[in-house]
């Protein structure tokens, strides 16, 4: 349970989901959904370490034991999104009724020219949110996504939407390429919308209170805002059942600032507002969050924030813009 989220290995293989891919695609989301009880059986049965995930993080949320079907209801949540990203990807928002909120305050941000970072969890449907970009051809959107660590589903997707595919910026790449990729895209006014409450093993972490126990957060997002000195706003792609969805917009900053003299304290004024947020969410829809291992980790694996600096960062993107 204590281990790092990047360890644990990726749900089914290529043969089962391209099964299942296959059936909902010629059989239609009613026959999908119906997959997904034995699917969430079998999860329930032969994933113990996401079950006991889920069974500790449902006890904080409603402070008292999880029971058997709450988790399996929680189990069936996440497996009911994975099923959507499959009809998103492939033929849109048709199916689907997808509300959203704060829509215009991130149109208000757009306009500047200047991109918006999109900050996000991992909490409901983050495909939803390229169904808002579809419904907005003009505006740009770049996913910042892991493709090594879901390769099989990646590589599903990708044969969906290969559209969709290229414009992945691919976070198993160095950190380097990374920062580029997102500062030219800002420069090309687009949204980049990242997941921003996982750090990847050796990044640096600090903590802020999340359900009442501190939880560890990576600070290189933020840092990442400091440098290129976009707005920043919230977003939360909230499953509602069914078919519903709902996409939340939040403008948390027009510009972040790290002060190099005040870095840990502004970093935790950051972290602290962004969990809150998360928490908001939480109690709003507890079934809608999907990291399915220990979250808040043991003290012994924490780290500091004082081996980060945001100056290489500025470095690399005034020697990158002059060349």
């Amino acid at each position: 349970m204590s281990g790092h989220w990047r360890n644990r290995p990726e749900g089914g293989g290529r043969f089962a989901l391209w099964l299942i891919r296959a059936i909902a695609l010629y059989g239609g989301r009613g026959v999908g959904r119906l997959l997904l009880y034995p699917i969430t059986l079998y999860f329930y049965l032969r994933r113990q370490p996401e079950r006991r995930a889920s069974q500790e993080y449902l006890q904080r949320v409603f402070g008292r034991p999880a029971t058997p079907w709450q988790v399996m209801k929680h189990i069936h949540c996440y497996a009911a999104t994975t099923l959507d990203r499959i009809f998103l990807l492939a033929h849109g928002e048709q199916a689907f009724a997808i509300e959203t909120e704060g829509l215009e305050l991130l149109e208000q941000r757009l306009v500047l020219g200047r991109g918006v970072l999109l900050f996000g969890s991992h909490q409901g449907s983050f495909e939803a949110l390229r169904a808002l970009s579809a419904r907005c051809p003009e505006q740009r959107l770049r996913v910042l996504l892991d493709k090594q660590k879901t390769p099989a589903m990646t590589e599903l997707l990708e044969a969906l939407a290969p559209d969709v595919g290229a414009g992945v910026i691919d976070a198993s790449r160095d950190g380097a390429s990374i920062t580029l990729a997102i500062a030219e895209a800002c420069e090309q006014g687009a949204m980049v919308a990242m997941l921003a409450d996982r750090g990847r093993e050796h990044e640096v972490l600090r903590h802020a209170d999340l359900l009442d126990k501190p939880a560890p957060f990576p600070v290189s997002p933020w840092l990442l805002a400091h440098a290129l000195q976009v707005p920043v706003v919230l977003c939360f792609g909230i499953y509602l059942g069914g078919n519903r969805y709902k996409l939340v917009f939040e403008p948390f900053a027009d510009r972040v600032d790290v002060p190099r003299h005040d870095r840990a304290p502004a970093l935790d004024m950051l972290l602290s507002r962004y969990a809150q947020r998360i928490e908001h969410y939480i109690r709003a829809a507890p079934y809608n969050w999907f990291n399915f291992y220990d979250f808040w980790q043991d003290p012994a694996h924490r780290a500091t924030v004082h081996r980060v600096e945001p100056e290489p960062i500025n470095m690399m993107l005034s020697r990158e813009r002059s060349s």
